[in-house]
């Protein structure tokens, strides 16, 4: 797991030429590597958790030693970083909304931690062929679909609001840079968008002073000039993750809901199409067949999740920023990843750092979401498209409208004073059981339309195609992207 091959004189590999996972360049070229493999998680890893009202700090800390968890769970051989998931946003976003504290969001991360280990090792002893039976294309496009735009109204409501111009200005940047840029810049839009958006709003506090509108750290309209360095000033350079107290939310002990379970647990079927879809892109890759560890894969970001929320941290998800650096370098050495993780580690040390992240002014945070939002969202689409789903059937067309109408429009099912389902919880549930029933009482005509729309020829899916580096502009790998992962 450890011993790597050095390979092409430690130099990079000539055209034609990759670097395995158990092999490695020099070390000098590694760290290099490694610090690449940063930069591309640096800005999701550290933006989600800030949207979720969870300390970034811990969530950089985290994602490095979950980055280490799931590399020796999967001995080496899929080459991963594990950064914050942004799945669990609207969930958490439900949470907040009904009043639940950062214990109850965190105890609810957890258990959906537990649960999608505990479907990874089904499927590392059933086959991932289970994977496709349970959760086909039309669920989990319905399923993801709906976690994103569920979550319109948190950027229309919350972040927009707080300096609209700024957040019209560095969504245009994240558009410009995302679609406009080639290469590895391309593929870091959401991180270069965080710091122009920092520095716009510095240069207008300096030309037109102070602004009024909501301040999400006073939670009500107050004048206030948009970058604040106050905390920043008073941190200290090296020290833990602060613990939560008051107005701070740091490393904590999580709380358990049940009401709070249901409003992330959904996020568990996106999370099990974004580890497929890693795994599956890195065997195109890489060449080799990796099937029978993706159960490892999956089980191991539970885990990996679950460490990370028993402290406080962020829920983890494989990252295709990562997938990105990959197919440009042609490295898929695992040491890359090991260097990348210590580094996030030792800047999870750094209390300075956590408070300029969490400084971060809110008009930033709404030019991003609205692009990442959406993102998450239309990657629902990507997930029909690329399996070739056919809504002329109703066998996929009825649950999944009926789910995703549920989901986005906020609809409840009141079952007592004290419990309700709603939402993101309430469309799943619909989509899921709706599609099985559906499938289940067609008639025979129906049924045959919907097993050969399986065995149709698949197009290639759009990780791999990035993994073979035919994405021109890098847009697709701005988040972690659960949209390509096919019926193995």
């Amino acid at each position: 797991m450890f011993g790597w091959t050095v390979v092409h004189g430690g130099k990079a590999p000539p055209p034609g030429e990759v670097v395995r996972p158990d092999e490695r360049l020099s070390w000098p070229r590694t760290i290099g590597l490694g610090a690449q493999h940063v930069v591309a998680m640096f800005g999701a890893t550290f933006v989600f958790p800030l949207i979720m009202g969870l300390n970034p700090q811990l969530a950089i800390m985290m994602s490095g030693i979950a980055t280490i968890i799931f590399l020796l769970i999967v001995s080496g051989r899929v080459p991963s970083y594990l950064g914050t998931s942004a799945s669990f946003v609207g969930g958490v976003a439900a949470i907040r909304a009904q009043g639940g504290d950062s214990a109850e969001v965190t105890g609810a991360i957890l258990v959906a931690g537990v649960v999608l280990a505990l479907v990874g090792v089904l499927i590392h002893f059933v086959g991932s062929r289970a994977i496709y039976t349970v959760l086909p294309p039309v669920v989990t496009g319905a399923v993801v679909m709906l976690i994103g735009f569920n979550l319109a109204p948190v950027v229309a409501g919350t972040y927009w609001p707080q300096d609209q111009w700024i957040a019209l200005l560095t969504m245009l940047f994240v558009i410009v840079v995302a679609v406009g840029v080639r290469g590895f810049l391309g593929r870091i839009a959401i991180f270069l968008a965080l710091v122009f958006g920092y520095v716009l709003s510095w240069i207008f506090d300096r030309i037109f002073g102070q602004i009024t509108s909501y301040s999400a750290a006073a939670a009500k309209e107050t004048t206030h000039f948009r970058v604040d360095w106050s905390g920043v000033k008073a941190a200290d350079w090296l020290g833990f993750p602060p613990h939560t107290e008051g107005d701070v939310v740091g490393w904590h002990a999580p709380s358990f809901s049940v009401a709070a379970i249901l409003l992330v647990l959904p996020a568990v079927i996106a999370l099990i199409a974004e580890n497929a879809g890693h795994v599956k892109a890195v065997a195109e890759m890489t060449g080799d067949d990796l099937d029978p560890v993706m159960g490892r894969a999956i089980a191991a970001d539970g885990v990996g999740t679950v460490i990370a929320s028993a402290v406080g941290g962020s829920p983890t998800t494989t990252y295709a920023e990562n997938i990105g650096v990959m197919a440009a370098t042609r490295v898929y050495s695992t040491a890359a990843y090991y260097v990348a993780a210590i580094v996030a580690i030792l800047f999870g040390f750094s209390p300075k750092f956590g408070a300029v992240v969490s400084a971060t002014p809110g008009g930033v945070l709404g030019g991003i979401t609205v692009v990442l939002y959406g993102m998450i969202g239309l990657l629902g689409a990507k997930i029909w498209r690329e399996n070739r789903v056919d809504f002329s059937n109703p066998i996929n067309l009825v649950p999944a409208a009926a789910g995703i109408i549920i989901g986005i429009g906020g609809v409840s099912l009141v079952f007592t004073d004290d419990f309700s389902l709603s939402g993101i919880a309430l469309g799943t549930i619909v989509t899921v059981l709706g599609f099985h029933l559906a499938k289940a009482i067609a008639p025979p005509h129906l049924k045959e339309l919907w097993a050969a729309e399986r065995t149709a020829p698949d197009a290639t899916s759009a990780a791999a195609e990035t993994a073979a580096g035919k994405d021109a502009g890098g847009a697709v790998l701005v988040v972690d992207e659960p949209g390509a992962y096919k019926e193995p």
